[in-house]
């Protein structure tokens, strides 16, 4: 009969693979053509592993990755700072397979700069 501890260790190992292929790693951005987009968000999260929110930019629908919440935070930026429909601007850049995404640097709203990275 397997002990509960052996359980456990047998669910996270199977757990863990999954949780790391779901989060996608920074390098997938393109680092050497920055983008500024000023607009208003929608469907902005607040969460872990990290924000995130919508914004239309060059006709199209894109996802906005920020920084985790304690990070965010840390820095000066609150939830209700960047709340849906409020215009703001991202620095940050597009993923290079062409995916509509954005990895946010930046962001300015109300005249306030944060550092998110």
């Amino acid at each position: 009969m397997l002990k509960p501890i052996a359980i456990a260790a047998a669910v996270a190992a199977l757990t863990f693979p999954a949780a790391a292929l779901a989060h996608h790693g920074w390098s997938s951005y393109d680092a050497e053509k920055l983008i500024e987009v000023t607009a208003p968000l929608s469907n902005v999260t607040w969460g872990n592993p990290h924000g995130g929110a919508k914004v239309r930019y060059q006709g199209k629908s894109w996802d906005v990755v920020l920084a985790p919440v304690a990070r965010m935070e840390a820095r000066g930026l609150t939830r209700t700072m960047i709340t849906s429909g409020k215009p703001v601007t991202l620095e940050g850049y597009a993923r290079k397979d062409g995916v509509t995404e954005m990895r946010v640097e930046r962001v300015t709203v109300d005249g306030k700069t944060v550092e998110l990275r």
